[in-house]
């Protein structure tokens, strides 16, 4: 396991505590001391991924992150990122990449959106999620997402929010071909 340090526009990527504790006490303001450093061992031997942050002063602070990348350009370009299966590359869902492929056919499309509706008795307006299905002809999912969105925004106030295609809040399921 190796570890990334930066401070400002010092930075290093290291293979052992030691080397860590050595690259920090050569910058005078981060006061290196005891407390520190053990603190530093402890975050190198626990289990815990995520970037640990040290302040040095009001809103100054340095970070220290894990990574198994071995390389500085490695790490940069994120060759090295923790899942929970372990370290792997990281790629797009299978959704987004099926966004775009060309199935001219029946599809159904699901979207959670904010409609704006009026409160009756105060004539206020509030956002209000809700929930849409819709079954259409179309060539891809964003060709499926493209037509609910148009379809909704003729029939719901201006102001409503519209999901993301690639977002969490819309998916879509290929029914079959169509003659």
């Amino acid at each position: 396991m190796n570890l990334y340090l930066r401070y400002f526009d010092n930075e290093v990527l290291v293979e052992s505590v030691d080397d860590a504790i050595a690259f920090l006490s050569g910058i005078e303001e981060i006061g290196m001391n005891a407390n520190l450093e053990q603190d530093i061992r402890n975050y190198a031997a626990s289990d815990v991924f995520y970037p640990k942050r040290y302040k040095v002063r009001p809103r100054v602070y340095f970070i220290i992150i894990k990574t198994e990348a071995a390389t500085m350009q490695d790490f940069k370009d994120k060759k090295a990122i923790h899942t929970p299966n372990g370290f792997e590359d990281k790629s797009a869902s299978p959704a987004v990449m099926r966004l775009n492929e060309e199935r001219f056919g029946w599809y159904e499309g699901v979207m959670d959106f904010k409609r704006v509706q009026q409160v009756p008795g105060t004539g206020k307006f509030q956002y209000r999620d809700t929930h849409f299905v819709a079954r259409c002809k179309a060539a891809s999912g964003m060709d499926c997402y493209n037509r609910i969105v148009d379809h909704l925004s003729q029939r719901v106030d201006t102001r409503s929010q519209f999901p993301s295609a690639k977002g969490k809040n819309f998916k879509f399921t290929f029914l079959g071909q169509c003659k």
